[in-house]
């Protein structure tokens, strides 16, 4: 969803106060039946006060849905002959009663003098056309709710008082380097962009004069001590297996989310993607098998079958419209099903020395997992400290300890929806009550009652899961991958590397740029020839095998799985150079399948 203003402000098909010289444009998309408009609408007044002819503001119609007199609120006052005659009817459409009547419409008719003009028709065929405007505008510019402002261009989602207003439109720099940065991570591209940074330094640093020191940092070994008990690990090994446990939760809760209430969560609409990744797996992995020869090589057929999610969805959505919705959220969903296939693989192939007393630490936590979720404990807190338990145990126990994240995401409980209108309700009475005790003396704020129960149906919102998700994803995806990159990517660029290894490069190779485009073909074709699944009509089989290239971007599980597979630097090195080369191609063949937008209509299927 956008966040930017989808039109710049056009003084004559605008209503504008302020002139164009002001530093500070300030838009509001709002309806004359909307309470909240109302009341915003006092601050705004206190604001342009304040700044003065710093500030311009622009109002823009966003008429309630479904609220016929909140339309024709807005197509009458667009009826007025002058701007001063609009901004009149604007004040008192906003201030006239508390909720909009009509009365009040009747009353600004007859301040308008509408019923004066001898073609009335038609000034209200060019109201509406200007109404259905400003709300195609609104739809464009990502607007949810009213009012929805815009300072410079940038949608506002901070609080609607005085001084947040001010303080956003001044442009302070915490508030500027929060907007950055909300508006860099609403820029679909932006984690893969992250991640490619990461990557490219990794490479550079670990081929300039830096090379040495740079790894020799990342095996810097750091522990924790009580007394003789001790704990340590290389830098890099805390990043694989204790940081990117961060990654495997956050996969864990997509994957819940996907089974639950996402495009998983019917037979119908998961058919298709569960059998393309299937696909996506299998084939790349007997490819890579029936290449390499006999022996160590053989426990690396896992590393091509993995799919970087970050790199494949920034290229789909810097192709924008090329790329039908359904073809993305078919992707998505194949990742998904992609990444539960590398978790069980890393469980099962990819971990060593198992030990029992452990692992029943492990099955003891998990089991406290289990009754807390059981018990409806909806604090995050319990579960997290948990976590912190399985992970050492998971460790200690000889499997990989990210697992633990995904074991974690399992039993971290869901909730009923909420019931939006009594929440509502209970925030405005406690919060009228507040207001109520705002001018006495030694108050300088809510109560601190009041601000429990506040906390409280913040609380209900979200599930824990679902909060959880939101506040860890970003970290995942602009903290935890890049320095994972950072630590894992890094690789000398020399003939040396490569000596010896060109069965196992090229095994690497075809099974990401080749073994995941057929496997998504061939398993998904068998699936809607057999009617276990349906493709639908919004992309074609050419777009579909452009899906299938872009998940030969392996990179991420890919190297992940290669540092488990391939304990000799060498062979590892060789491993990744194989991943790098394979995700370039594979990006630049699903670009170029998908580059080219469908026909309308789209095409048969197996059948057709």
């Amino acid at each position: 969803m956008s966040n930017r203003l989808d039109r710049p402000v056009e003084p004559a098909r605008d209503h504008v106060v302020g002139g164009p010289q002001a530093e500070i444009t300030l838009v509001e998309y709002g309806s004359y039946d909307c309470p909240h408009c109302r009341a915003a609408n006092a601050r705004i007044a206190e604001v342009r006060e304040q700044l003065g002819e710093r500030v311009r503001y622009v109002f823009r119609h966003r008429p309630i849905t479904n609220s016929d007199i909140a339309r024709r609120a807005a197509e009458l006052v667009e009826q007025a002959p002058t701007a001063d005659a609009f901004w009149s009817a604007h004040v008192m459409l906003m201030t006239r009663s508390r909720m909009l009547t009509e009365d009040d419409l009747v009353a600004v008719a007859d301040d308008l003098r509408l019923g004066e003009r001898a073609a009335p028709e038609a000034g209200i065929g060019e109201a509406q056309a200007r109404v259905a405007a400003d709300i195609a505008s609104a739809h464009a510019s990502g607007v949810r709710y009213t009012p929805t402002f815009f300072i410079n261009g940038m949608r506002y989602d901070g609080p609607w008082d005085e001084a947040a207003f001010t303080d956003a439109m001044l442009g302070s720099l915490g508030h500027r380097v929060r907007a950055a940065a909300l508006g860099f991570a609403s820029w679909a591209p932006s984690t893969g962009v992250m991640l490619l940074l990461a990557t490219l330094a990794a490479i550079f640093l670990t081929n300039s004069p830096a090379g040495a020191a740079f790894s020799d940092f990342w095996r810097t070994t750091v522990g924790l001590a009580f007394g003789d008990a001790s704990f340590s690990l290389p830098l890099v090994g805390w990043v694989n297996d204790a940081l990117l446990t961060v990654f495997f939760l956050v996969v864990g809760l997509e994957i819940k989310r996907e089974f639950t209430v996402g495009h998983l969560a019917t037979r119908r609409s998961a058919a298709l993607p569960i059998a393309a990744a299937i696909g996506g797996m299998a084939v790349p992995a007997l490819i890579y098998v029936s290449l390499v020869p006999p022996g160590d090589w053989q426990i690396g057929w896992g590393v091509p079958m993995a799919t970087d999610t970050a790199f494949a969805v920034a290229l789909i959505a810097m192709m924008g419209p090329r790329v039908p919705v359904e073809l993305r959220i078919f992707l998505t969903a194949a990742a998904i099903v992609d990444d539960i296939g590398a978790i069980v693989v890393v469980a099962l192939f990819y971990s060593h020395g198992v030990h029992v007393m452990p692992l029943l630490g492990a099955l003891a936590a998990v089991a406290f997992l289990a009754l807390l979720n059981r018990w409806a404990v909806y604090r995050v807190t319990p579960y997290v400290v948990t976590g912190i338990v399985l992970w050492a145990c998971v460790h200690e126990g000889g499997l990989h300890a990210t697992l633990a994240g995904v074991l974690l995401a399992a039993f971290i409980p869901t909730r009923p929806p909420p019931d939006y209108r009594a929440l509502v309700a209970q925030a405005d009475a406690i919060l009228s009550a507040e207001a109520s005790h705002g001018g006495e003396q030694f108050r300088h704020g809510p109560s601190a009652p009041a601000l429990r129960e506040l906390d409280a149906i913040h609380d209900r919102l979200e599930s824990p899961a679902d909060r959880l998700l939101r506040n860890v994803a970003p970290r995942s995806s602009y903290l935890v991958l890049p320095i994972f990159a950072l630590a894992n990517a890094g690789v000398v660029i020399a003939a040396e590397v490569m000596g010896g290894h060109g069965r196992l490069m090229a095994a690497i190779l075809c099974g990401l740029t080749l073994g995941k485009p057929l496997g998504f073909l061939l398993t998904s074709w068998l699936a809607v020839k057999l009617r276990i699944a349906e493709k639908p009509p919004g992309y074609t089989w050419r777009q579909l095998a452009g899906a299938g290239a872009l998940a030969g971007i392996g990179f991420t599980m890919s190297l992940f799985i290669a540092g488990q597979a391939f304990p000799v630097p060498g062979d590892f090195a060789a491993a990744k150079i194989a991943v790098f080369a394979a995700s370039v191609l594979s990006a630049i063949a699903g670009v170029a399948i998908l580059w080219k937008p469908a026909p309308s209509g789209g095409e048969p299927g197996p059948s057709g």
